[in-house]
């Protein structure tokens, strides 16, 4: 079979062919259903309910737990008056709200989406009162004469609690399963069957080639801010640096400083480059907002931090509330930041909270909204046009190629979200499901499963059967993995991932080395097109980066650790599934990871950080590089290239 007829298998014999214009809209109409919610968020973190009205649908309807809203006008009463629950806009409130972790579907013919999300809400009156709350949302969505908006707002609240005693389950009968949009093949077809395009249809060829190019530039920037966000994470400051164009500017609350000195300067304010025991520097980032301008060699981009700091050998732990924005520029083919400008909206002690505003109590924010939603989603439907309208024109080929390349960034992340959404809800047969033919999982601590039965057969020897849909669990654990970087290959038909693991967890109660934060990271995903279907080639979580031992204490406390931090030399698992590839046979990869090899590096201790790419700019590569799967270090036919697929670029292209 040939390349190009691979990037445009169906699912389906019997559906029609798409002109490239409809092939186009599709993939840009996923694009603006993420941003019509990444932007919601944005104006309800700045008190502008207003504005996130305009978002909302004349007759949507909002469902909040038990809480019933219909209509614009009663929607937008129901949202002014939880932001006055928490003390409206003023300086030392907070009333930040993450949405993420997307997994986005569009209906048949192009006018409706569902999308699911993870939603975690931190609140704070200023006087005292400090909250968090939970859950999932299945909204839908609807394509208006003016652009996508949002049609129902569907949030089940899973777990939440006052941050003096830490979260719990928000039902005492325990955690439901959300029912789900999606079955394992819709998450990896955003767009449904991917048909034979015939022609470029109503719009002119020079103009699908300029939206193609913009829909792949708005990818390279978004991996380009969330390496960023990596490299943040580990005081990688040379490859921050790096990052940015010869004369970029980085801001610090108000405090700008300019050109490759001047950024590193800023970030060795926070400390010395490389972390040391204890030290720990996450800023997960939520909600980033990319918008490629006309011209396309400039980009706007905002998004939303939230900071776990700290020093665990010192005792001291801190939440930090940001937001970030600025300005990507293209130059000599490559995209650079040219300007950061960073927000610190309140920064408080992890016992005490954010009651009362913390140590910094937003007086310096600025207090404007984001800036407007892009034209393409504010713009009206395209035509759908006759597949007759089509063109000789040779570049055909070479434009549906590059917007598979897009299209596939899309169903990555949506079977990335998947994966965590079946681990949260045990449901195992679909999560297998998620798998290529020949793909294969490593389970915690233990090792690789190869082939769909398999990894079936280790997630229920090693939790139990799976889940029924009524199901209550009075435990639950969270899988979120945000901040995706995505390669996709040249042809459009694999791709390597990565995504951090934060992981929470809940019970009927507050429960020591239970209730908290978590965190990982997956480096090495890796997913294929098969059979018209975006599938995972592999996926390998390295855990934990920090634990959360108690509540009050978080990450700051080490003292008393147990089980979760605890280093078994061999799993029960193991015992009762021996996996086809151990973690302790991967030798250096697997150096100081629990079940590897060598004396695990357990928190406060700085557990070793991969990458499966280079520097985006410098294509410097990093001191732990592993840029195909895991497993294909001992077992060669394991990767992705034994079976007729590519290995995505690590480097600058």
């Amino acid at each position: 079979m040939t390349e190009a007829a691979h990037v445009v298998r169906a699912l389906a014999t019997d559906t029609p062919t798409d002109t490239l214009t409809d092939a186009v809209q599709k993939v840009e109409s996923v694009r603006d259903v993420k941003d019509v919610q990444r932007h919601y968020a944005h104006l309800l973190q700045v008190g502008a309910v207003a504005a996130a009205a305009e978002l909302i649908d004349d007759d949507a309807v909002l469902r909040w737990g038990s809480e019933r809203r219909s209509g614009r006008a009663e929607i937008s009463a129901w949202l002014e008056g939880d932001l006055r629950r928490w003390g409206g806009a003023r300086p030392g409130s907070l009333h930040t709200e993450i949405i993420d972790q997307p997994l986005v579907t569009l209906s048949g013919d192009g006018r409706t989406a569902r999308g699911r999300w993870h939603g975690m809400r931190f609140l704070g009156d200023g006087d005292g009162g400090a909250r968090i709350e939970a859950g999932i949302y299945e909204n839908t969505y609807v394509r208006s004469s003016d652009g996508w908006k949002i049609d129902a707002i569907d949030f089940t609240p899973l777990y939440g609690g006052d941050h003096a005693e830490g979260w719990t389950n928000w039902e005492s009968s325990g955690v439901p399963i959300v029912p789900r949009h999606f079955t394992a093949d819709e998450a990896g077809a955003p767009v449904g069957a991917v048909v034979p395009v015939a022609g470029f249809g109503a719009e002119r060829p020079d103009a699908l080639a300029a939206r193609i190019a913009r829909l792949n530039d708005e990818d390279e920037v978004r991996n380009l801010l969330h390496a960023w966000g990596y490299y943040v994470d580990r005081r990688m400051w040379t490859d921050v640096v790096e990052l940015f164009a010869e004369d970029g500017v980085i801001s610090v609350d108000g405090v700008a400083y300019r050109g490759h000195a001047g950024v590193r300067t800023a970030l060795e304010e926070t400390g010395p480059e490389g972390l040391t025991r204890g030290e720990l520097a996450d800023r997960p980032i939520f909600d980033l907002i990319v918008d490629v301008r006309p011209g396309g060699d400039e980009a706007h981009v905002r998004g939303i931090a939230i900071g776990m700091l700290g020093d665990a050998d010192q005792e001291r732990g801190h939440w930090g509330f940001a937001r970030f924005g600025g300005t990507a520029s293209k130059r000599a083919g490559a995209w650079r930041i040219a300007e950061l400008r960073t927000t610190t909206l309140l920064r408080a002690d992890h016992a005490e909270g954010w009651g009362r505003g913390g140590v910094l109590d937003g007086a310096r924010a600025d207090a404007g909204a984001p800036p407007a939603l892009s034209r393409r989603v504010l713009g009206p439907p395209g035509t759908r046009a006759s597949a007759a309208a089509g063109s000789a024109d040779d570049r055909l080929p070479d434009l549906e190629r590059r917007l598979a390349r897009s299209r596939a960034y899309d169903a990555v992340e949506n079977i990335s979200a998947a994966y965590g959404y079946y681990l949260d809800d045990f449901q195992w047969p679909e999560m297998a499901r998620l798998f290529a033919e020949r793909g294969h999982k490593q389970s915690p601590f233990t090792g690789y499963y190869v082939g769909r039965d398999r990894i079936l057969e280790a997630a229920v020897a090693a939790h139990g059967p799976p889940k029924p849909a009524d199901a209550r669990r009075e435990r639950a654990v969270f899988h979120w993995r945000p901040q995706s970087v995505v390669h996709v290959s040249h042809d459009g038909r694999s791709a390597n991932l990565r995504t951090r693991l934060l992981q929470t967890r809940t019970a009927g109660r507050v429960e020591p080395e239970w209730t908290g934060l978590h965190s990982g990271c997956y480096p090495n995903d890796q997913a294929v097109l098969e059979d018209g279907v975006w599938r995972f080639w592999s996926i390998t979580i390295d855990e934990y980066y920090f634990t959360s031992p108690t509540w009050e204490g978080g990450w700051a406390v080490v003292r008393g650790r147990g089980a979760l931090s605890a280093s078994p030399a061999r799993t029960r698992l193991a015992e009762v599934c021996p996996p086809d590839i151990p973690m302790s046979e991967l030798g250096r990869r697997m150096e100081g990871m629990r079940g590897g090899v060598g004396r695990p590096l357990t928190w406060p201790e700085i557990a070793p950080m991969w990458f499966s790419y280079r520097n985006p700019v410098s294509g410097r590569v990093p001191e732990r590089y592993w840029p195909d799967c895991v497993p294909s270090g001992v077992a060669p036919d394991t990767s992705m290239t034994r079976h007729g697929y590519q290995l995505p670029p690590t480097d600058p292209e």
